[in-house]
């Protein structure tokens, strides 16, 4: 009984913390179309979690862990946000794709529950399938600047 206890405890905890940080949900436009998900950590950093296509011919899963960087005080309402985080992607078309990403991109949080964020996510990895593997050989491929619009809440 103790046991069940303390893992009831647990969980509420750790249910309430993750519920008590800001969260913001969207969809980010570039190369990508993707459904965007962040989660705030550690005080500004976050964790962004994106889903969708990669070059509109496959399905793309991707995570990157955010450093906030800066936030400068620019105007007087709303909130600017400089960061940058490394991450991993894994994608599926006829072959399978894995590669490390990077993340650098300038966000604003309106007064209101808005957020507009625009961003590089390059990516360098390789692919693997049909009995066959090998690097991409462009080198640094998705080095295209996104636009992602969220709902902050």
């Amino acid at each position: 009984m103790k046991r069940i206890l303390i893992i009831a405890a647990l969980t509420l905890g750790l249910a309430y913390a993750a519920s008590a940080q800001p969260k913001a949900i969207g969809i980010r436009w570039g190369f990508n179309t993707e459904a965007s998900y962040q989660h705030t950590v550690n005080g500004a950093d976050f964790i962004e979690a994106n889903l969708g296509t990669f070059g509109f011919n496959s399905f793309d899963i991707s995570s990157t862990y955010n450093f906030m960087i800066a936030q400068p005080a620019w105007t007087s309402r709303g909130e600017w946000g400089f960061y940058a985080g490394p991450g991993l992607a894994l994608g599926f078309n006829r072959t399978c794709t894995f590669a490390v990403q990077g993340q650098v991109g300038l966000e604003y949080t309106f007064w209101f529950p808005l957020q507009l964020a625009v961003d590089l996510k390059p990516q360098f990895g390789f692919w693997a399938g049909h009995g066959d593997a090998g690097f991409h050989t462009e080198g640094l491929y998705g080095f295209i600047p996104a636009l992602a619009v969220r709902y902050r809440f």
